[in-house]
């Protein structure tokens, strides 16, 4: 059995989750940390400030994107082997998770540094559970390939997946991958979760021809979560469109 080692520098690194669009579902553990912590990461900073203007939090704010990541994690890793308490954020949701986040993780592990988490809002657990497909498995997949012939080998990949899928779309490329889904893996039903806990929260339930024409000609806006269900033929999902 193999246990992570315990840390042997000081430092630590935390991960803190905020939200996907309701500033409220910001945790008191997440903002606690943020307030505490010697220096905040984070993707884009001029939107993160929004978030700590927000909540009052005055603490440094500096970049860790994919374009510098491999440049400063040296520098971030030595901070922490000193000493230095630092958490990192993303844009929206938890940190790590189809971000750059995940190098600077493994960057400070192999150093014996303490990685800890103050887990909130993410998309995939809400879109999952109210998509109305099965929960009790699932395979996340996080951003499709953009190139066609890549896209279509990786949903082709899912003709005999039996738990539900979920991937990260951005609206300019729904229809694309709505039209491939349909070419690919006919006849699976699929769930659009867009702009969840906004305002304008919607999730679409069909199948991929279904969400095609519900799509198409609109100005699609905020991020997807797309659902595609099992290969198995589950009862007991209601089709139809829910906006909250």
């Amino acid at each position: 059995m193999h246990m992570r080692d315990k840390p042997t520098v000081s430092g630590s690194l935390t991960l803190v989750s905020t939200p996907i669009g309701n500033l409220g579902d910001m945790t008191l553990r997440g903002i606690e940390t943020l307030k505490n912590a010697d220096a905040i990461f984070a993707e884009d900073t001029r939107h993160t400030r929004k978030l700590l203007t927000h909540y009052e939090i005055k603490n440094r704010l500096e970049s860790y994107h994919d374009f510098n990541k491999e440049r400063v994690t040296p520098g971030i890793v030595e901070r922490m082997k000193q000493g230095e308490h630092l958490a990192l954020v993303s844009d929206a949701g938890t940190p790590g998770i189809s971000d750059p986040g995940f190098y600077l993780v493994r960057a400070a592990l192999r150093e014996g540094i303490r990685v800890t988490a103050a887990p909130g809002a993410n998309a995939v657990l809400p879109a999952l559970a109210i998509s109305g497909f099965p929960t009790d498995a699932f395979v996340f997949e996080g951003f499709l390939p953009r190139k066609p012939g890549e896209l279509r080998r990786k949903l082709e990949s899912f003709a005999e997946e039996r738990r539900t899928a979920v991937f990260f779309v951005s609206p300019h490329r729904l229809l694309k991958v709505l039209r491939a889904v349909q070419e690919t893996l006919p006849g699976r039903r699929c769930a659009v979760a867009r702009e969840l806990t906004k305002i304008h929260e919607e999730v679409s339930v069909g199948s991929a021809r279904e969400m095609l024409e519900l799509y198409e000609g609109r100005a699609v806006k905020g991020e997807i979560v797309l659902l595609v269900e099992g290969a198995d033929k589950y009862t007991a999902v209601t089709k139809g469109v829910t906006d909250e």
